[in-house]
């Protein structure tokens, strides 16, 4: 039976989330279609350009991004702290960069409501507040303005997506980084770049260009990126997430990774790496074991077993995709 999207999120195990959304028929909607000759590969930079907002807007980070010729990954923390935090005219101000609001709340910002109208106009800056942090509003704010602007582009009607968006819940740190690099690999698996950072509206790509100081490019319309700390953000990063997780080791990761999965081997990875491995309580092969191609069903939850069992009863299951995973990465020492 299928279920809905919000009861696959528990924000009290985890904040982080790996999302997935495919074309229609998995046609390559957003890249050079071979059969029907037409290129769209300018769309990809629409999804790019929306996260960007989008994560100015939310109280939702990005970690990861990976936008391909007919689906698109994303990996986001969901900081409903932060949106608790927000003043109700700052909830109502960032609603309104994507929604216009009704009439009522305009006039509250504005001074011009007397004090029946402003406790009506708060109740839906406070249902504007959940929605700032909830996974699904994030994610029908991406695919309905993609799909909008495509449609309109064809001069057409339907679906653009092939289905809801597929959520993954990511409980620990191992689960994380293992996701991220899965993402950023993508287009290395797919054949469509050779290396990492060649691999365009990536958050590795992204990474590699801010770490070498390198603005060229489409980086001024990229999305914030979060939680890999730089030199310069080591003493003032106070997210307790990833901490002390380099920039610099996590592209040696994944480059180590994507070296192994490439050429089909579950042989040494670089000293690098395993230093990371190591320091995170990885077993190396289990590592490269876990990032091999499944094409099993996707695993619900990701992260050490005990922590994957506490969130299916937190989600209402009895069991879940995903427990042999969690069973095979193993826990994690930090």
């Amino acid at each position: 039976m299928t279920r809905a999207r919000y009861s696959q999120v528990s924000l009290d195990d985890t904040p982080y989330y790996h999302c997935i959304c495919r074309c229609v028929r998995r046609a390559f909607l957003c890249g050079q279609d071979d059969y029907s000759g037409q290129d769209y590969e300018h769309r990809r930079q629409w999804v790019v350009e929306r996260l960007a907002l989008l994560v100015d807007v939310f109280a939702v980070d990005l970690c990861a991004y990976a936008v391909m010729s007919n689906h698109y990954h994303v990996v986001l923390r969901v900081d409903r702290e932060r949106a608790a935090g927000w003043s109700d005219k700052a909830v109502a101000e960032r609603w309104m960069r994507l929604f216009s609001g009704p009439l009522l709340v305009q006039r509250w910002l504005r001074g011009e409501t007397g004090e029946a109208d402003t406790l009506k106009a708060l109740e839906s800056v406070a249902q504007w507040r959940e929605r700032l942090f909830d996974l699904g509003w994030f994610m029908k704010c991406l695919n309905e303005h993609i799909a909008r602007r495509a449609n309109g582009e064809d001069d057409c009607k339907g679906r653009f997506w092939e289905s809801r968006y597929k959520c993954q819940a990511l409980l620990d740190e191992a689960a994380l980084l293992s996701c991220m690099a899965y993402v950023d690999l993508n287009p290395v698996r797919a054949g469509m770049a050779s290396t990492p950072e060649a691999a365009d509206y990536t958050s590795v790509q992204q990474r590699s260009r801010a770490l070498a100081a390198d603005s060229a490019g489409d980086d001024a319309f990229a999305p914030r990126l979060a939680y890999l700390l730089d030199a310069e953000s080591v003493d003032t990063d106070d997210s307790g997430a990833l901490r002390g997780f380099w920039l610099m080791d996590y592209l040696q990761l994944v480059d180590a990774t994507g070296r192994a999965v490439r050429e089909g081997k579950r042989g040494a990875i670089s000293g690098e790496a395993a230093d990371v491995l190591t320091r995170l309580g990885i077993d190396q092969h289990a590592w490269l074991r876990h990032m091999r191609l499944r094409k099993q069903r996707q695993p619900l939850a990701l992260g050490a077993l005990v922590r994957v069992k506490a969130f299916a009863a937190a989600t209402g299951r009895a069991w879940i995709a995903g427990q042999y995973s969690a069973s095979v990465l193993g826990a994690v020492v930090v």
